[in-house]
């Protein structure tokens, strides 16, 4: 399973039999699923700790990141869409190898290796933002409780 994460840009797309493609597919599928939930997650934390954010440039960065969020929201559904029509001319070439162009399969296979991968990097920046503010906002919280702010 190793030569499925060596590809910068070597030539296992181009010499990996369907099968294998067909399994590597599959884990995207399944990465996604994964990414979608967590994505839901994230605007769980913000619905539920930014209501506590008094401070405009706060304020401003929590926008920032839910238009983030939001992006990242439709490109997770746009791969997902995308993953599932891959599959599908997948399974198509495995049942009848001229039922669809292997090259350009091929293709289509590395440019989505490739947009995955870059969806990942902003998901990623999107968690440690959403984390960063979250912490900020909860710790601030504690500050207040501490200095006895709090309404009884």
């Amino acid at each position: 399973m190793s030569t499925f994460r060596n590809r910068p840009k070597d030539n296992y797309i181009h010499e990996a039999d369907w099968k294998s493609l067909y399994v590597l597919t599959e884990h995207w599928k399944s990465d996604m699923a994964f990414y979608n939930e967590d994505l839901k997650f994230l605007h769980h934390l913000i619905d539920k700790y930014f209501m506590w954010i008094s401070k405009k440039d706060n304020i401003d960065m929590v926008r920032e990141i839910e238009v983030s969020l939001i992006d990242t929201d439709k490109k997770c559904d746009s791969l997902v869409k995308r993953i599932d029509t891959h599959l599908h001319h997948l399974a198509e070439l495995i049942d009848n190898p001229f039922a669809y162009d292997s090259h350009t399969f091929r293709t289509e296979h590395e440019q989505l290796e490739d947009e995955i991968a870059d969806f990942v990097k902003q998901f990623r920046t999107n968690r440690k933002e959403v984390f960063a503010i979250t912490e900020h906002v909860i710790d601030g919280e504690e500050m207040i409780k501490r200095l006895g702010l709090t309404r009884a």
